[in-house]
């Protein structure tokens, strides 16, 4: 029976499949069926917003366009007028794409986009200076602002003007945060296609282990894709990074609609794809994410990031004989990075083969010497030492940290693990005790590092001020079982025993494993030397 047939004749029943559709997964059936039954009853605002949403997170573009051109204005949803935005950009109808920009009953103004829009305009018109001139135009406060340097670089890489662009580029890089290998490449990508190939090497300098194949590509002239040279693939660069940001600041996922956006501004923005994939996995859609992936050109610049998120993926879904066959392939390539070799190590502590981890987190620490990445090397050390630990390894943990801190005295996550480990094998314990305060005091916001001083406090006898640390930590991050199980521990020991439960039951939460063993037993019988946290 045709679907707007069967939405005539029970549109209840339809609704119940676009759900159980949704649930299962199948989200483009679920976008197709609430499409239909929202034509059918266009006073249904809801049900065609729903429609818009599932066809988003589906990649159903077309379907999602369709839905949102039909919605009353005040009512398309925020993503719903970006998609339109970015439409009307790629169809160069900048006074289409404007309109969109105004508040909608959702109240997100999107108006701060304009000069971006605008610029561009002007570039794909063939003004440089009046495209520069309305960027410089931005005001600092602007959501625009920290991209502003970046916008301005490739526009007038666009034209050629290499000189001009090159502080600019330098800026947008400093500013990059954790896209800056994006910027990197994506910057001498242009440069590249510019004619200025010194300068693109320039912007790939700070690549680290991936920087010698990208030195290749511009050595021989190879462009990584399509360089940023419209108004929709400076669009979608924009609203990668909002995304990117969403996810840091916010402590969450940004919306995949947004990111979606992001990828129907420009198909080639591998960084959104990229994410688009993590925040798939993050919602079980892990068959998804994987197919997605496997979109990326396998010569694309960011490959090795593309294999990295594959390999997490694939750990996350517990399908670990195939993370190790991509990493091992990897890390056994004639031209295996230190990023390869690491990759490796970390699916082996995956598979809890901690002495294979050891010896290949080794091997990276060794390539990573020899080549000279120095600000690679304690993040290596610190993974080999936690791997040697997990082996039951004390005294080759504590020289690979030992060598780690050599290098950075004052990293945090070294003193915090270096002291915790010492407490732990009964070690220096006033040594074990001084590194952990002072990691907290040089990461005050880290919650795990608050809880090991808390927990240091409650070995060394300092019951009261154990229970004031470890609350704090608490605070910073609820949702963490160990903290959670080494308050109760605490407050039980204190005579708090209520307390002590609520916090065992806050653990419980988001344990696993032998943790939820622990407070289980503890739950059941109260703390016990058999079931205290070690």
């Amino acid at each position: 029976m045709p679907a707007g047939a069967s939405v005539l004749s029970d549109p209840a029943q339809v609704y119940v499949q676009a759900r159980a559709a949704a649930m299962s997964g199948d989200h483009a059936r679920s976008a197709a069926l609430l499409a239909t039954l929202a034509g059918s009853q266009p006073d249904q605002v809801d049900l065609a917003r729903k429609a818009l949403t599932e066809a988003l997170g589906a990649g159903q573009f077309d379907l999602a366009l369709s839905v949102a051109s039909k919605l009353p204005e005040a009512k398309v949803p925020t993503d719903g007028r970006l998609l339109l935005v970015a439409d009307a950009v790629k169809r160069r109808q900048l006074d289409r794409a404007s309109g969109w920009l105004r508040g909608g009953e959702d109240n997100a103004d999107l108006s701060f986009l304009a000069p971006l829009l605008t610029a561009w305009d002007a570039a794909d018109r063939g003004d440089p200076d009046k495209a520069i001139a309305t960027l410089d135009q931005v005001s600092s406060n602007s959501l625009l602002a920290p991209l502003r340097a970046e916008q301005e670089a490739y526009i007038l890489l666009k034209f050629k003007r290499t000189a001009a662009a090159e502080p600019l580029a330098r800026r947008a890089i400093g500013s990059a945060g954790a896209r800056e290998n994006r910027v990197r490449i994506a910057l001498a990508n242009a440069f590249v296609a510019a004619g200025d190939r010194d300068r693109a090497l320039i912007m790939i300098d700070g690549l680290g282990s991936d920087a010698a194949a990208a030195r290749q590509r511009v050595l021989s002239g190879k462009l990584s894709g399509k360089p940023i040279s419209s108004a929709a693939e400076g669009l979608s660069e924009v609203l990668t990074a909002f995304s990117g940001d969403i996810a840091r600041l916010q402590r969450g996922s940004p919306p995949i609609g947004l990111v979606q956006v992001a990828r129907f501004a420009n198909s080639q923005n591998s960084s959104a794809t990229m994410l688009l994939a993590l925040l798939l996995d993050q919602n079980n859609r892990a068959d998804e994410a994987l197919a997605l992936l496997r979109t990326i050109p396998r010569d694309d610049a960011l490959s090795s990031q593309v294999r990295d998120i594959q390999v997490r993926v694939l750990t996350d879904s517990k399908r670990l004989d195939e993370a190790y066959a991509m990493a091992y392939a990897a890390a056994n390539a004639p031209a295996a990075t230190v990023n390869d070799l690491s990759r490796l190590g970390d699916v082996y502590s995956a598979m809890k083969r901690n002495n294979e981890a050891a010896t290949i987190y080794g091997r990276a620490v060794a390539l990573a010497t020899q080549q000279g990445f120095k600000s690679q090397i304690w993040p290596l050390l610190l993974v080999q030492a936690n791997a040697y630990e997990e082996a039951g390894h004390w005294p080759e943990t504590k020289q690979a940290l030992q060598q780690a801190l050599v290098l950075s005295p004052d990293q945090p996550l070294l003193l915090n693990f270096m002291g915790y480990a010492k407490l732990e094998h009964h070690e220096d314990l006033d040594a074990a005790e001084e590194m952990i305060r002072k990691a907290s005091e040089l990461a005050p916001d880290d919650a795990s590092i608050t809880d090991s001083l808390g927990w240091a406090q409650f070995k060394r006898g300092k019951l009261a001020d154990a229970i004031t640390t470890l609350q704090r930590a608490a605070e910073k991050d609820p949702d963490q079982s160990d903290i959670q199980e080494h308050l109760g521990d605490a407050l039980y020991k204190s005579g708090r025993r209520m307390e002590a439960r609520f916090a065992w039951n806050a653990a419980l939460i988001t344990a696993e494993d032998e943790v939820a063993r622990r407070v289980k037993a503890k739950l059941a019988s109260g703390l016990t030397p058999a079931n205290a946290a070690p």
